[in-house]
């Protein structure tokens, strides 16, 4: 599912849409079956992919735990409203980083050099935020933006090569994403108990190095290995010469002009207000679904029936977005819950902050496949549940879960002085998130490419992928009121979260038999 969260579990990108006919290079591994019955290449995939998330997951929870530390604790100081927003803008960054990334391979590098050189960038984040011990703010900064065009570039590539070594399609295809996705969720797990742990009682740079480490662990495995196990598979563009100048040189003049736009805020010629930024950052992508969706309501030529698939695409548009602004915001205000207000201590041992956020990741690995076969059951007792039905579930568990964290924040200042609560409170909050998460996210995108008119499929990719960067931003801009000097901030953050996701479910849960109705008078593909 996505998870940046989206996505320790992910549907792929690229790879959901079928082909017309084998990918190039295709012959050179169609008799591979040396990993499990698998391509070799699938090995060389996992290990760099799950490389690649233990890098990613290795910083997120310590971002804000590092920005709002206090300067004399190796930290920026920095309001713990502005350090959530630019977690925020970070992640939202990420996400929509995968459209131009998809593009580029597609039209200009290929996949696996996109793949390669997106390691690349996330390497060298890395290696610039670890040297913010001696740079400050201008290398963790640039690191940050580095990481953004590093994933764009890795994170939709390598899940469609995954798809390039099952053009046939059928279970095995789908086995083979379930083992790529294991290591998505071993890399999610593991970071934050090593990168936490080094980056909480060694030393912040500590932690943002191992987690450098980690990607170019992925870069050596996937030089070493891509060679012989992916022949050339995913190496050649599918544009001509000439567009791939075309599209080569627009690469450049884009990166260009965000080197402009740091070196200006680095020698502060501009000044950037980042809960400001991510205000506006909202609005800018709501204003620029709402052109797209009056652009193909209004403009595309689209017939009754493909009008009606994407009216339901805009329902799980909006309500993907309502979920994943809960569910963000485990990297920012449950992180600074589980600091400030959260007895981590073991044994007579102080569990370490970051530590908890490998408990979804866990609740992941282990309640994904009881959920596989669930979904499977209930479709061969004819109980299959609608896109809609499921999406309700994913909301209705979100509003739990938040609910269960307002009674914590209740008992925490119920006495009149900050009480710190078991770390119970945030492990089952994060176990009926999980459970949220595995209702709504893995049917997310494949509803877009079933629902999608069939020239828009592409595109409707995008549109889930905003979904989720619309979330991970709107998780930044509220999740910094989790804080010591304001504790009635706290519970009123939790109650607006819970209460938004319970009449959410509601008004959706409402339109799930009105929808299915609809749906079975339109024909669907995929």
């Amino acid at each position: 599912m996505a998870k940046d969260s989206q996505g320790v579990f992910e549907q792929p990108a690229a790879a959901t849409v079928a082909r017309d006919e084998p990918p190039p290079g295709f012959e050179y591994l169609k008799d591979d079956r040396g990993f499990f019955g698998h391509p070799r290449g699938l090995a060389t995939l996992f290990f760099t992919e799950m490389w690649e998330r233990f890098s990613y997951y290795g910083i997120r929870p310590l971002l804000v735990l590092f920005m709002t530390a206090a300067l004399a604790g190796g930290g920026f100081g920095f309001e713990r409203t502005t350090a959530s927003a630019i977690v925020g803008i970070y992640a939202a960054s990420v996400y929509l980083a995968s459209l131009p990334g998809g593009w580029i391979a597609d039209r200009w590098l290929g996949l696996q050099r996109s793949i390669w050189y997106g390691g690349v960038f996330i390497a060298l984040g890395h290696l610039s935020i670890a040297l913010s011990s001696v740079f400050a703010h201008r290398a963790f900064f640039l690191g940050l933006i580095l990481i953004v065009i590093g994933t764009g570039l890795l994170k939709p590539n390598i899940s469609a090569i995954v798809g390039d070594l099952y053009p046939e399609g059928g279970s095995r295809r789908d086995a083979g994403f379930s083992i790529f996705y294991m290591g998505i969720n071993v890399g999610a797990f593991l970071a934050p108990l090593v990168t936490g742990f080094l980056g909480e009682r060694v030393g912040w740079h500590w932690g943002f190095g191992a987690a450098g480490l980690g990607m170019l662990c992925g870069l050596i495995t996937f030089r070493m290995r891509a060679g012989s196990t992916l022949g050339s598979l995913g190496i050649a563009p599918t544009a001509g010469l000439d567009e791939q100048r075309r599209v080569r040189n627009a690469a450049l003049i884009g990166v260009a002009a965000i080197v402009v736009v740091v070196a200006l805020a680095m020698f502060g010629l501009i000044h950037i207000d980042a809960p400001a930024v991510a205000k506006q950052m909202r609005n800018v992508m709501l204003g620029m679904a709402l052109v797209y969706f009056s652009y193909l309501f209004l403009f595309a030529g689209l017939s009754g029936n493909e009008k009606k698939r994407v009216a339901v695409i805009i329902v799980l548009f909006i309500f993907a977005t309502i979920f994943w602004s809960a569910f963000e915001q485990a990297p920012t205000s449950l992180n600074l819950f589980a600091r400030d207000f959260t007895d981590r201590t073991l044994f007579g041992w102080q569990v370490p902050t970051t530590w908890i956020q490998s408990v979804n990741s866990l609740f992941v690995i282990l309640l994904a496949p009881v959920f596989a076969w669930l979904w499977v059951a209930l479709g061969k007792r004819g109980h299959d549940l609608s896109s809609p039905a499921k999406f309700t579930i994913g909301l209705l568990f979100a509003a739990f879960a938040f609910l269960l964290m307002l009674f914590a924040a209740n008992r925490v200042i119920s006495s009149g002085q900050v009480v710190r609560v078991s770390m119970l409170w945030l492990s089952a909050s994060y176990l009926l998130q999980t459970i949220g998460e595995l209702s709504l996210s893995p049917v997310g995108l494949s509803s877009m490419t079933k629902l999608a008119p069939r020239k828009f499929v592409g595109q409707m990719m995008g549109v889930w992928f905003m979904a989720a960067a619309l979330g991970n931003l709107i998780a930044g801009i509220v999740g910094g009121h989790v804080d010591p000097e304001k504790l009635q901030e706290m519970p009123a953050l939790f109650q607006r979260t819970a209460t938004s996701r319970f009449i959410s479910a509601a008004v959706l849960g409402v339109m799930i038999i009105p929808i299915r109705r609809m749906m079975r008078e339109v024909p669907t593909h995929g």
